[in-house]
């Protein structure tokens, strides 16, 4: 039994901050966050918690695999920002989807965390135990960006994306996987308590540039497939220039790329899903497409999916 995507969705506050809006706030500059990030704008959730965003990339997700809230056995929710510490965003969501069969839990990989629950649902789909997984990437870092850290402020947005796994037919699904940790990284991008996030730029960048580009190159070996192979990439929406580290080692051309980071910023969990539903609607991504989605968080943590799309 192969797993993979049977439903898509997602969600992004209308609320728009544009690097404009934040010349105003803070010692920065358009052109110096456009440079350095790809960044122009992103999306900022006022009236919307963390449990609110993901609600309705669920209800898109579940609405386009045409099953109903209880036909769902598991409900995994990768975020670093819950409206509470407990209980879990995802059993909020089983409350309010009415998914009553579903277990909950919430899965804290940071901007991994997408890669972690999706690889987390292939191993109870497969092992026959569980058949439809709704599986969120939901962020509301606003609430913990300083805004007045212009090394920070300028990188973060909020907003959800969402998938049902279940069965595909053979050949289509995760043909492979790579998760991966370094807790002594942890230091260089945290929160305290309470507190808003910290990040040592220059390390996190070093790391991320290493890292992003030998998870893909491996997960593809896994795969038993070789780079000309691959139709498309997905990498985590971070940064322009660490995105097209990862595209160069892949040698890919530049429309062989999801790139939504210029208009939603950094959305953490929530920036591969959210990437994955903009390029199905673009019509970027066809049936039988082999993609390769990556990413990488604090934790430090990584992660890599080979995905054969279709149902």
């Amino acid at each position: 039994m192969n797993a993979g995507v049977i439903g898509i969705g997602r969600y992004v506050p209308e609320h728009v901050v544009t690097n404009h809006d934040l010349e105003k706030r803070m010692d920065t500059s358009d052109e110096w966050i456009r440079t350095r990030t790809g960044i122009e704008e992103r999306r900022i959730a006022k009236d919307f918690d963390t449990s609110d965003l993901a609600y309705e990339a669920a209800m898109r997700s579940i609405e386009d695999a045409k099953i109903k809230p209880e036909e769902i056995d598991l409900i995994l929710v990768a975020t670093v920002t819950p409206d509470k510490p407990f209980p879990s965003v995802a059993t909020m969501l089983q409350d309010r989807l009415g998914a009553n069969r579903a277990a909950a839990m919430d899965i804290s990989a940071a901007c991994a965390g997408f890669m972690y629950g999706m690889v987390t649902a292939k191993q109870f789909i497969e092992s026959g135990a569980y058949k439809h997984i709704l599986v969120i990437g939901v962020e509301k870092l606003s609430k913990i960006t300083d805004w007045e850290d212009r090394n920070t402020a300028v990188l973060f947005g909020d907003g959800a994306g969402a998938v049902i796994m279940g069965p595909v037919s053979e050949g289509k699904g995760i043909l492979a996987f790579e998760l991966g940790a370094d807790g002594s990284g942890g230091k260089h991008l945290y929160q305290e308590r309470g507190k808003y996030i910290y990040m040592n730029g220059r390390e996190v960048f070093k790391f991320a540039v290493r890292q992003m580009g030998e998870s893909a190159i491996n997960v593809i070996e896994k795969a038993g497939l070789v780079k000309e192979d691959v139709d498309f990439l997905i990498p985590h929406q971070a940064n322009i220039r660490i995105m097209e580290s990862s595209r160069q080692r892949l040698e890919l051309p530049e429309e062989k790329m999801s790139k939504t980071v210029h208009k939603y910023g950094n959305t953490s969990a929530a920036s591969i899903p959210i990437s994955l539903v903009e390029e199905l609607e673009a019509g970027k991504i066809k049936d039988g497409d082999t993609i390769v989605m990556v990413g990488f968080g604090g934790g430090l943590t990584w992660g890599a999916i080979v995905l054969k799309w279709g149902r």
